[in-house]
């Protein structure tokens, strides 16, 4: 569903609350170009638009929020970008510790492209204070990689959703992406089986409160049925 400004993002209550919320930040390479810059200059300013949603989904309620970083696929582009998507994950990983967050960072830790300053979050979450709220970041994340931990995990003695590497991470109830592309993304297959998908039309680093806001309004008819 596309989305639309109808509100300030002032806090608001809503009888309805999604507990986990996925984020896809799309659209910086775009954003870059359209303001006359190299496509790698756009990944820092992606990092404090993910604070601000941080905190507003915390004043909200929600229980845990997972932002897409980067994917292995991501990997393959110039090295320019991906140093510069490295530096803005291990940026917003920092900024969000120690306050009042448990952090976990999720995906293939033993690939050069895993941030060595992330290590301590790979794939076990680390609390802080208050622990209000767990954020998850996707790093260097692959659905492949996700999924092949099934062959190596006793499923007759587990579900298939607690035998991938990403078991840590809860069923999510609403993706939000940026950037108007509609589609996954091979973002967190399992744990997307059910959720709702929104979307935005304006590029990541042009985040504003009222997309998220937006979201939520909308969420509020969505139809839960988990299949039943």
């Amino acid at each position: 569903m596309r989305g639309r400004d109808i509100m300030s993002g002032k806090t608001k209550k809503f009888k309805r609350l999604p507990s986990h919320i996925g984020v896809i930040p799309d659209g910086n390479r775009r954003w870059a170009v359209k303001h006359s810059l190299e496509k790698h200059q756009g990944y820092s300013h992606g990092v404090d638009p993910g604070l601000q949603l941080v905190e507003l989904c915390a004043n909200h309620g929600v229980k845990e929020v997972t932002f897409y970083a980067f994917t292995v696929d991501n990997t393959k582009r110039a090295v320019s970008q991906i140093q510069a998507y490295t530096e803005a994950s291990v940026r917003a990983v920092e900024a969000t510790a120690g306050r009042d967050y448990n952090i976990m960072a999720v995906g293939n830790a033993e690939s050069k492209f895993f941030p060595p300053e992330l290590l301590p979050y790979a794939n076990k979450r680390v609390n802080y204070g208050k622990g209000v709220m767990n954020i998850n970041f996707l790093v260097n994340y692959s659905w492949k990689w996700d999924l092949a931990h099934i062959r190596n995990s006793d499923t007759s003695h587990t579900s298939v959703e607690d035998a991938i590497a990403s078991h840590e991470v809860s069923r999510i109830d609403l993706i939000i992406r940026w950037g108007g592309r509609q589609r996954l993304s091979g973002f967190l297959p399992v744990q997307s089986v059910y959720a709702d998908f929104f979307v935005v039309d304006d590029y990541w680093p042009d985040y504003k409160d009222e997309h998220f806001v937006n979201a939520l309004q909308w969420y509020q008819d969505c139809d839960i049925t988990l299949g039943g």
